[in-house]
C-alpha cells in the first residue's frame, strides 16, 4: 500500500514536469527520482513560498498533489491548535515572566504567524522600559489577534495569561502544542520543496546495472564451485 502510494505521489510529480519546457538532464534543478524526472524551478524562491503558504512552493513546481496535501493537513492543525487555545496561542514576547519561545517554532507556518510580530512591536512601543508595565491607553490590532498579554507578567499575581489559563484549560496547551507541529512540519515542506523528494528508489524496482550484475555474479559462483 505504501510504495503504491509512494508511486502515485511521483507519478504526480513527474506530470507537472512534462507540462513545462523539457530542461536538459544537467540542470541543477531537475532531479531524477525512482525513474521520474522533477524539474524543482528556481528553488531558493519555492522554499520561500512554502514557507510563506504551506504547499505554495509545491504549487509553483508544478507539484499539486504534494502542495494540496501538505496545505490542507498543516493549516488544519493549526487553525485548531488556534481555535482550542481560544486564539490566544500564538504571540511574540520576550519579557520577564513571558518568554514566548514557542513562537520560533510556529512561525515555521510563515505568513499565518506573521501578524504576531506586528502586535508585539505595538505592545513594546505602549510598555515602559523602566517599569515593565503596559500602558493603559494601549489597544492592540484587530482586537487582539495574535497579541501578546498586558505586562507585567509575574506567576505571583493573576495577569491576562492566567486568564487564558482559566477560561481555555487543557485546550490552551494542546493548542501551543498544535501550532508549534505544524510549524515544525511545515520545515519538512519547506526542505522537500528546496530539496525535492528523497534521490532513493521507492518502487522496488532495480536498476540496469543491477541486473546485470547479477548474471555474472552467479556465473562466477558456479565458477568457484
Amino acid at each position: 500500500m505504501n510504495s503504491f502510494l509512494s508511486q502515485w505521489v511521483l507519478k504526480q510529480d513527474g506530470e507537472a514536469t512534462n507540462t513545462k519546457p523539457q530542461m536538459t538532464s544537467d540542470s541543477k534543478n531537475t532531479i531524477l527520482v525512482d525513474g521520474e524526472r522533477i524539474d524543482l524551478r528556481t528553488r531558493p524562491l519555492a522554499a520561500l513560498l512554502a514557507w510563506l503558504i504551506p504547499g505554495g512552493g509545491h504549487f509553483y513546481q508544478g507539484r499539486h498533489t504534494k502542495g494540496a496535501l501538505f496545505m490542507v493537513c498543516i493549516l488544519s492543525a493549526w487553525v485548531l491548535g488556534f481555535a482550542l487555545g481560544g486564539g490566544h496561542v500564538v504571540y511574540w514576547a520576550w519579557a520577564p515572566g513571558d518568554k514566548r519561545w514557542h513562537y520560533i517554532l510556529q512561525a515555521g507556518v510563515g505568513g499565518a504567524a506573521l501578524p504576531a510580530l506586528l502586535q508585539a512591536n505595538l505592545i513594546n512601543k505602549a510598555t515602559n522600559i523602566k517599569t515593565g508595565r503596559t500602558s493603559e491607553d494601549y489597544e492592540p490590532y484587530w482586537g487582539g489577534f495574535m497579541a501578546p498579554p498586558f505586562r507585567p507578567v509575574r506567576e505571583s499575581q493573576a495577569d491576562e495569561v492566567s486568564a487564558w489559563y482559566a477560561r481555555h484549560g487543557a485546550g490552551y496547551e494542546m493548542g501551543t502544542w498544535y501550532t508549534v507541529i505544524a510549524g515544525l512540519l511545515n520545515i519538512l515542506v519547506i526542505y522537500d520543496a528546496y530539496g525535492g523528494p528523497l534521490s532513493i528508489p521507492i518502487s522496488g524496482r532495480k536498476k540496469e546495472s543491477d541486473d546485470e550484475d547479477e548474471p555474472a555474479s552467479k556465473e562466477t559462483e558456479k565458477a568457484a564451485t
